[in-house]
C-alpha cells in the first residue's frame, strides 16, 4: 500500500515513521521518501494500523488518489 506523508519532510522523519511502523507490524516492510512524501508499505494488508502506527509516530498520512 502507498500513502502520502506531506509533513514528512526529511531523513530523520522517514526513519521515525518506517521503525514505527515495522515495529507496530513486525514483518511489514517500509520505504519512505522524504523527497516525494512517499511511504511504501508491503507485508500488510491493515490500512487502518498503518495509518494509526504513522499519526501515532507525529505525521498525518493520507492515501493517494488513484488516476
Amino acid at each position: 500500500m502507498t500513502l502520502k506523508v506531506e509533513d514528512m519532510t526529511c531523513g530523520h522523519c522517514a526513519s521515525t515513521i518506517t521503525k514505527a511502523v515495522e515495529a507496530g507490524l513486525p514483518g511489514a516492510r517500509v520505504q519512505a521518501d522524504p523527497a516525494t512524501k512517499i511511504v511504501s508499505v508491503r507485508g500488510t494488508r491493515d490500512l487502518a494500523k498503518v495509518e494509526a502506527l504513522i499519526v501515532g509516530a507525529g505525521y498525518t498520512p493520507t492515501v493517494p488518489a488513484l488516476g
